[in-house]
């Protein structure tokens, strides 16, 4: 609302003062986005199942997989000298992040088909962008409360132990999966015409991309043409650098993550990519949602 102070000087009507308007524009910004993410944590704090679904399905990877291949020699993971249950526990780490925030869309979905979103579309916001990051501020809470999850599972069934700066590391390799996953389903979420169809996508997206990486599986266990897909994946980059940056002591930025017959990958460029890969889908949400905005 436009507050105007006017002030009288000899029987003359000066100019305005807007600098009550002013400052509190520039509070707009965090005002919206605090309100849209106090409505999304109190729907998840209402129905909680979606996350504890999410938790579950990783620790029935971890249990499921671990078992299947308990009595798998050392040498099964590649270069890494660990057992298979340390060498999965990084990688579903990795796996939690991404199946949490594959499903960032989903509100906007049930928004859309409730009338709710057409609501706020009428409202007068000042940024149009509160919207987009809210959903990414809520999506990055529940998916880091996950994986915190995950980790302190992993801590206690195999054993894995993580100092205090590769645990700030790992969340951090987590975070960049979760605003590129979250962006990725948000735009989705814009685009497709209803929740089942929303699901169906997630449902085709998930397994293909758990068991096109190297999650569960090294590269070197890989035909040709999967290791092409695996390379394309975010999350084998994401996989990767956690697995060496926990593994190793010493850390070598120019050090080979990925060394294919065709293809070979250090450190930094796993990192420049997962980075890319961020701005990419955070540019492409904001363009949609300006689009369906207007």
């Amino acid at each position: 609302m436009t507050d105007y102070n006017y002030f009288i000087k000899e029987n003359q009507l000066v100019e305005p003062s807007y600098k009550l308007l002013k400052f509190s524009r520039k509070k707009n910004l965090v005002h919206e986005t605090r309100a849209f993410t106090k409505r999304l944590y109190l729907q998840i704090y209402r129905k909680p199942s979606s996350s504890f679904a999410s938790i579950t399905q990783s620790l029935l990877w971890l249990i499921l997989f671990s078992a299947l291949f308990y009595e798998a020699p050392i040498n099964i993971t590649g270069q890494y000298n660990i057992k298979y249950f340390s060498f999965i526990s990084y990688g579903l780490i990795i796996f939690t992040a991404f199946g949490s925030s594959i499903n960032a869309g989903l509100p906007v979905i049930f928004d859309r088909e409730f009338g709710f979103f057409n609501r706020i579309l009428t409202s007068p916001l000042n940024y149009k962008s509160t919207i987009l990051f809210a959903l990414l501020v809520y999506a990055a809470t529940v998916s880091i409360i996950q994986v915190i999850c995950m980790i302190i599972t992993s801590t206690f069934t195999s054993q894995l132990a993580l100092k205090l700066g590769n645990f700030i590391i790992t969340l951090g390799i987590a975070s960049l999966i979760t605003f590129g996953t979250a962006a990725t389903s948000i735009t989705v979420g814009l685009i497709l015409p209803g929740h089942i169809e929303f699901l169906a996508f997630t449902l085709l997206i998930n397994l293909p991309t758990l068991f096109s990486s190297t999650i569960i599986a090294p590269l070197k266990f890989m035909p040709c043409w999967l290791q092409i897909l695996a390379c394309i994946n975010p999350l084998t980059y994401a996989t990767e650098i956690v697995r060496y940056l926990c593994i190793n002591k010493q850390i070598i930025i120019n050090t080979k993550i990925i060394e294919t017959v065709w293809f070979q990958l250090n450190l930094t460029e796993g990192l420049t990519i997962l980075i890319v890969i961020n701005i990419i889908s955070f540019v492409i949400a904001y363009a949609v949602l300006q689009y369906k905005y207007n």
